[in-house]
């Protein structure tokens, strides 16, 4: 009797009592200086874990950068008229609810908020993190206060630039003695050669490579590739985003 009980509680997740928040860290809008276009965040790295999280029984808070109103990466939209995102029907699904358009249309500042309220946190990826991620010490500050208070701490894609700078309260580069991924210089070939020009103003590939004492590593271009290495959660790209949500789920499990 007490194994059925229990069976029922793990799949009955939605009507359920929420097991806790997780805080994701979005790109507010910038411009990009390679290309001109307006950037955000990438939309499958926002959808896709947001929905392994709730259907874990997990609430989620959304903040950014600067706060306010959030923009998707135009090719990340599935409605967009490249056609590029047209197959990703999970953020097609979350586009349709109006709490969803709320929630990108009203975002906090990352700095309103208190580590201790959540119960990990998820950068999500896109153009905008090249530019509004990289060298933001407030984000630095957050991220390692989650990090170091030994909370699943994970980043996908181009959001994983922070991990280029961020530094522990002790002055070392948080990826020291890590393995780790990010955007992989095969895929940003990919992303140029589609495009007709160089769309990044540097490479996060070339850039971990430059690190010593650190194991970033890549699997096939556009693979579903995630990396755990303690509480440090990591994925490639924008195919990588569930993946790493569910390694976030399985460390809060444990």
């Amino acid at each position: 009797m007490e194994k059925i009980k229990e069976k029922q509680s793990y799949v009955h997740f939605h009507g359920a009592p929420t097991k806790g928040k997780i805080l994701m860290v979005a790109s507010s809008p910038s411009v990009s200086k390679q290309t001109g276009w307006p950037i955000g965040f990438w939309a499958a790295e926002l959808t896709h874990p947001l929905r392994v999280f709730q259907e874990a029984g997990y609430e989620v808070e959304l903040v950014s950068t600067e706060g306010g109103k959030l923009e998707m990466d135009g090719f990340s939209n599935p409605t967009d008229a490249s056609g590029y995102s047209a197959h990703d029907v999970i953020s097609l699904g979350y586009m349709q609810q109006e709490w969803f358009n709320k929630m990108l249309a009203n975002t906090r500042k990352l700095t309103e908020v208190k580590p201790a309220d959540y119960a990990a946190i998820f950068l999500v990826g896109g153009q905008g993190p090249m530019y509004t991620f990289r060298g933001n010490k407030e984000l630095e500050k957050l991220f390692v206060s989650f990090y170091e208070a030994g909370k699943p701490s994970a980043a996908v894609c181009h959001s994983t630039t922070l991990l280029l700078e961020a530094k522990k309260s002790n002055g070392e580069l948080l990826v020291k003695g890590k393995t780790w991924t990010g955007f992989a210089d095969a895929e940003e070939e990919f992303a140029d050669k589609a495009v007709g020009m160089k769309i990044q103003p540097y490479r996060i590939e070339d850039e971990a490579r430059k690190i010593t004492g650190t194991h970033f590593k890549v699997a096939a271009p556009f693979s579903s590739y995630a990396i755990t290495d303690g509480n440090l959660v990591t994925g490639q790209q924008q195919n990588s985003g569930a993946a790493a949500a569910e390694m976030v789920v399985e460390l809060l499990t444990k």
